[in-house]
């Protein structure tokens, strides 16, 4: 059947699936439109936790970025994987305990201040929004491929129907649908790979195919270490970031997963403590199946595409694939804009080295080179774009598209939950409106949601970068200014909220102004104030990795600010003695 064809059928069966469960869902009360009732058993909570948790940065973008970073992408990986385990074991039971809707909420009685939820708050709808543009990011890439659009018109079809389920069934609609589309996207990586798998290696399993040998025998990292040594590029399994980013990248993704509230309300919709304990388990079971599987994806996706493109003799001009012999593949993801080339040298072969290489220079004055023309090669489009480049079967190619759309905006849905339950909960209903009746509390969240899409979609049309990098920055924010004050809200007593709030203040800040010095004020092409180079940076962090930076100065101004300022009420430790030490295995750890 035709791919066009049966990319609208699974496409549109999965959205039938996600509109009928929005439908059947459909949150009547603020109970259910914030925390789904707390009903949800703790296997589904965690399959829709993994779904929330795995975006388009983990399904589209990670392995586009390990297909090109090779061993640097390894950060991903650790820094993603192991902070979820630190939200698992530090955070989501302790705040399940404590029985609220959202995390600011949590700050707010904890640290006795309105100040410091309405600080809370901002902290997270900065923290979302960033990623939500990196969800956008990957919806887009979704959509004007498939739907043979461009970018943008692809990305505002994507957050059209994000809005449908998400506004209309809460956290209960996006709970189930969250459950249908980990189904999806999971299928949609996995059987590819393996596909993929045992057409290189002959190994069905994806991970294990890539330590197996090729045709040749070679194995596959030592082959792709020859292939794109061969144009020029370093090798795929060597160190190129420095250590010291490398290290702060890592934990920046690891505290940052575990300060990002749309994570971690999900922990707040199931019944018991004992509960999200068993949820945060089941849900790092579900994300090992992706994770297990993203390294090998990304490195059989770097070959394949260079297999491709380069045909013959590497190296020598006509041993270059002749543009108007380009597959149906290139084709495609040419419309999308998203994958570019230029006959600079006007032999209509398509030539694609690393000319930033010094010793490629000798090489490419025999051919008349003018510079690399593959102008563009989004990494976004890896993973989609991978089963094309594979040549396999038409309905594993719609499959992926199915998975991507999910992953995309599964995540999406969580993050705009996220942000209206702050607005229209801690805001107006915690802060500004106390009288505000339930149904009109319930109105003013689905208002909130309409114009954070709005917001996410204007954003998400320029982008600070591909969607895993902008995921990540989002990552620091997170670490910087959410989780330092969830940890010393949970284990130091005498942490005040004179301190919280400083330290807040002083991580989001720093971090907003280092990313905005190198990647432009608000993300807006020519305004950095320095280039965003290794040199330039501060001792060599990146803007993606000063969020490890930024936690540091918010814990050391709280503490230092704390010991200035007066100390906790007696009734405040109490509470923070009883969220977390358990009085029993009964009664008390079932609140």
């Amino acid at each position: 059947m035709d791919l066009k064809i049966l990319t609208y059928i699974f496409v549109g069966a999965s959205f039938a699936l996600y509109f009928g469960i929005a439908i059947w869902a459909k949150a009547g009360s603020t109970g259910e439109f914030y925390a789904a009732g707390r009903g949800v058993h703790p296997v589904a909570n965690g399959m829709a936790t993994a779904a929330d948790w795995m975006s388009a940065a983990s399904f589209i973008s990670m392995a586009g970025l390990i297909a090109f970073m090779g061993y640097d992408a390894s950060l991903f990986l650790m820094g993603w994987t192991g902070g979820y385990v630190l939200l698992a074991l530090l955070l989501a039971p302790y705040l399940r305990k404590f029985g609220k809707f959202t995390v600011p909420e949590f700050v707010g009685d904890r640290f006795y201040s309105t100040s410091a939820r309405i600080v809370a708050v901002i902290c997270l709808i900065v923290a979302s929004i960033t990623y939500v543009i990196g969800q956008v990011k990957g919806i887009g890439v979704a959509f004007s491929r498939f739907l043979e659009v461009d970018f943008v018109t692809g990305l505002w079809i994507g957050m059209a129907i994000v809005a449908v389920y998400a506004i209309m069934g809460g956290m209960k609609g996006v709970t189930y649908t969250q459950i249908a589309q980990y189904c999806v996207l999971i299928s949609a990586y996995t059987v590819p790979a393996i596909f993929i798998s045992l057409n290189l290696t002959g190994n069905p399993i994806p991970g294990l195919g890539l330590f197996s040998g090729t045709e040749d025998g070679t194995p596959i990292l030592a082959k792709l270490n020859q292939v794109i040594g061969d144009l020029g590029f370093g090798e795929y399994t060597a160190q190129k970031r420095s250590t010291i980013d490398l290290v702060f990248y890592t934990m920046s993704l690891m505290i940052g997963t575990a300060g990002l509230p749309h994570v971690i309300i999900r922990f707040f919709t199931v019944p018991k403590v004992r509960d999200a304990r068993a949820s945060a388990g089941w849900a790092l079971v579900f994300i090992a199946i992706l994770y297990t599987t993203a390294p090998a994806v990304g490195a059989m996706a770097r070959l394949n595409l260079m297999n491709a493109i380069q045909v013959g003799e590497v190296g020598a001009p006509d041993g270059n694939l002749a543009y108007e012999e380009r597959p149906q593949w290139f084709k495609n993801w040419e419309t999308t804009g998203l994958l570019k080339f230029e006959d600079k040298n006007g032999d209509g072969r398509i030539q694609y080295y690393n000319d930033k290489n010094p010793d490629f220079a000798a090489k490419a004055a025999a051919w008349g080179w003018k510079g690399n023309e593959m102008v563009k090669v989004d990494r976004d489009i890896m993973v989609l774009a991978n089963p094309e480049v594979a040549q396999l079967p038409n309905w594993v190619i719609a499959l992926v598209a199915a998975g991507g759309l999910a992953a995309a905006l599964s995540t999406a849905a969580g993050l705009l939950l996220a942000i209206s339950s702050s607005v229209s909960h801690d805001l107006l209903k915690s802060t500004f409106m106390p009288d505000i009746s339930e149904k009109n509390e319930l109105l003013a969240a689905r208002l909130a949601m309409a114009v954070a899409i709005v917001i996410a979609g204007f954003l998400g049309m320029h982008p600070p970068g591909f969607a895993a990098q902008t995921v990540a920055l989002a990552f620091g924010l997170a670490a910087s200014s959410i989780f330092p004050v969830l940890m010393m809200g949970i284990f130091s007593k005498k942490m005040n909220n004179s301190g919280a709030v400083a330290g807040m203040l002083t991580g989001i800040t720093t971090t907003l102004v280092y990313i905005f010095t190198y990647k432009g004020w608000f993300f807006i092409p020519g305004t950095a104030m320095l280039p965003n180079t290794p040199d330039s940076w501060f001792l060599g962090i990146s803007p993606e990795a000063f969020g490890t930076v930024g936690a540091i100065l918010n814990f050391i101004v709280a503490f230092v600010v704390m010991n200035m300022t007066a100390p906790v009420p007696e009734e405040i430790e109490a509470m923070v003695e009883d969220i977390r030490i358990p009085k029993g295995a009964g009664a008390a750890q079932d609140h």
